[in-house]
């Protein structure tokens, strides 16, 4: 039902008829075959639910084989929704992004694509925690994989060594996409000033947000509809896919993605910022509107796409 789910989401909130294909293979070649040979028919193809390290692999190699947009959105969605709330909660804690510490918990589809956006976007102090703890370039044991091994040399500038406990000291964000339970109220009070929480597991955050509030969190976002600042992959995928179509785009690239994330955080104007209201919420309509119009437009302005004469 979850891709039936995510087919009806593209089709009320953004007019764009989607079918739910699901493939009984954890083979990525095979995978990566299957979505070549079906791609004649399709306008796009969406990712969904293939886990980390393969889903890199077959994302980039699809890109580089179809000459139609790709998107693996447990990876981008993810990451374009968690930009646009933390640009927000930025601005109303009076930081900038090229100076604070960020802790990621869980480098996998969703932090790893995360870890890449903020890097790109001028993050320059992340740290990196997995079921091994922090992400080490010279401790080869906290590499569980071979994206852990690349993104290591990206993180980490200080090379801390140690456990999530250790991460987090003096940081200023925590980005939680792992498991539940696995923050706790000391961990937060370890934090600088004004500390950021996105506990984004589902159903059960890394850490409750009345527990963070107590600890001392200023801005706790989750992923769950019954708390403030819902991050939810709906407010992309409809409007980016949309964007995309529009301009017939033969990609998804960087660009479009970053714009994306910036109109959903002027989705809400500044002065209608608060600590709990840092992201719109899905059933705004007006936010696939404004994504799709910046997708579209730097679609054409990178070269991807363009404007029928």
């Amino acid at each position: 039902p979850v891709m039936e789910g995510k087919a009806l989401l593209f089709k009320e909130l953004s007019g764009v008829d989607a079918v739910p294909l699901c493939i009984d293979t954890l083979d990525s070649d095979e995978i990566v075959q299957f979505v070549k040979n079906i791609a004649p028919t399709f306008g796009g193809i969406n990712l969904e639910d293939i886990s980390s390290p393969r889903c890199f692999y077959i994302e980039r190699k699809l890109r580089q084989i179809l000459q139609i947009p790709v998107f693996h959105d447990d990876q981008h969605g993810a990451a374009i929704a968690i930009l646009a709330a933390l640009k927000n909660a930025l601005k109303i804690v009076d930081k900038r992004l090229s100076s604070v510490k960020i802790v990621v918990i869980g480098v996998g589809a969703a932090g790893g694509a995360t870890i890449k956006m903020l890097l790109k976007m001028g993050a320059s102090n992340i740290i990196a925690c997995d079921k091994a703890g922090i992400l080490n370039k010279n401790d080869d044991s906290t590499m569980l994989n071979s994206f852990h091994r690349e993104i290591c040399f990206e993180t980490n500038p200080d090379n801390i060594k140690g456990e999530l406990s250790d991460a987090v000291k003096g940081a200023d964000v925590v980005i939680g996409t792992s498991v539940a339970g696995i923050l706790n109220g000391e961990m937060i009070k370890k934090m600088e000033r004004d500390p950021i929480v996105f506990a984004l597991a589902n159903p059960v955050p890394e850490i409750m947000p009345e527990e963070a509030k107590l600890a001392g969190a200023r801005i706790v976002a989750t992923g769950r509809s019954d708390f403030p600042n819902q991050i939810n992959n709906a407010l992309v995928f409809p409007g980016l896919f949309r964007g995309a179509l529009n301009a017939r785009s033969k990609t998804i690239n960087f660009p479009m993605m970053s714009a994306a994330a910036e109109a959903l955080s002027d989705s809400i104007p500044e002065e209608e910022l608060s600590e709990d209201r840092i992201i719109p919420s899905v059933f705004d309509k007006g936010v696939v509107e404004r994504v799709a119009k910046a997708v579209f437009r730097a679609a054409v302005d990178s070269g991807v796409g363009h404007i029928d004469p």
